[in-house]
């Protein structure tokens, strides 16, 4: 098993290299990135001091000035050669610097990790708390008014999407009703609370947006158990426990549900990149201002060494998260070897 391990951590290696670099190769081409912004702001102060169109037409900057702004932004060089200064400076710990905000990478995303994390753990721990039993019970009681009227309303959950549950919410709860905040994660006098005052201020922000978060990652997890559940209480194994005597409930929970846990096992380590990294258009419309928000705006601005920041630390997260999954599937899947 060691051996299979060691083989997946050093798999992530070429996967890395193979990620980056083709994002690499793309924030080159993609037109909009910084210095195409420093010549429209160029542009602009011209017209303001100019006369009109004569002056939003003329180039604001010379050759000289624009090979400067290439060879400090590091455009002036090969895009590979570009790359692997880039993923040098990674390796050292360093990410950049934020062709917008001139500020370092590494703790613009630091400053907003806490944010995402909050949010990613309550998702997580809603979610496998409710759909488990939530499949369970769907499964022991198939085909019951039960069972059809919460197939209703979790395939309504994910019909749709979590932003726009999101702006249903703000719509409803805090414009119409004003029962919630319209967004932010504390209130404008947050720091004149006490400490009980302070974490009800946080809870009373989180309620809308948790619940937008949640709201679409309930249908798969649900019927996933569900699905699971019912086809291994069909099983012969099963079949031939309770036909011995073993109570219907006993089976369940001895026999049953641990395979029916191996499909859950399988999506939990993925889901450790989306903890983290949060949901962009959910923190967009709560004004969040986690992961989710700092990806958002660094790709509508080209903001690429935030872009790629991000991208280091979702990859690492993601194929991290696949070999977890296989770690969690070995420990409820006891047949399971890795050789």
């Amino acid at each position: 098993m060691a051996a299979y391990f060691i083989r997946r951590l050093l798999l992530i290696i070429p996967t890395f290299i193979g990620i980056t670099i083709m994002v690499f190769i793309i924030t080159r081409f993609v037109p909009g990135g910084p210095i195409e912004r420093i010549i429209a702001q160029a542009q602009q102060m011209s017209s303001i001091a100019g006369t009109g169109a004569a002056a939003e037409q003329s180039q604001p900057l010379s050759k000289e000035q624009i090979e400067e702004l290439k060879k400090y932004y590091g455009f002036d060089k090969p895009v590979l050669t570009s790359y692997f200064l880039w993923l040098g400076k990674v390796l050292t710990g360093d990410l950049g610097t934020s062709t917008r905000y001139y500020d370092p990478v590494w703790a613009m995303i630091r400053e907003r990790i806490p944010i995402s994390l909050y949010f990613g753990v309550l998702s997580l721990v809603l979610m496998y708390g409710i759909c488990i039993p939530l499949g369970m019970i769907k499964a022991i009681r198939h085909k019951s008014t039960f069972d059809n009227v919460s197939s209703a309303v979790v395939f309504t959950g994910y019909a749709i999407p979590g932003w726009v549950v999101g702006v249903l919410l703000l719509v409803v709860f805090a414009s119409h009703w004003e029962i919630f905040p319209l967004g932010g994660l504390v209130s404008d006098d947050f720091e004149d609370f006490t400490t009980i005052g302070k974490l009800i201020d946080i809870a009373w922000h989180t309620v809308l947006p948790l619940t937008a978060y949640v709201a679409g990652s309930f249908t798969v997890m649900t019927f996933l158990m569900k699905n699971s559940l019912m086809d291994n209480l069909a099983s012969d194994y099963v079949r031939t426990a309770i036909a011995k005597g073993l109570p219907f409930k006993k089976a369940i929970f001895r026999h049953a549900l641990q395979n029916s846990l191996i499909p859950i096992a399988t999506s939990f380590g993925n889901n450790i990149s989306v903890i983290l990294m949060g949901s962009f258009l959910i923190e967009t419309v709560f004004n969040i201002n986690g992961m989710g928000l700092l990806g958002y705006e660094s790709v509508v601005e080209r903001d690429y060494p935030v872009v790629m920041g991000i991208l280091v630390i979702s990859s690492l997260l993601f194929m991290i998260g696949n070999i977890l999954s296989d770690i969690c599937v070995a420990l409820v899947d006891p047949r399971v070897k890795f050789e």
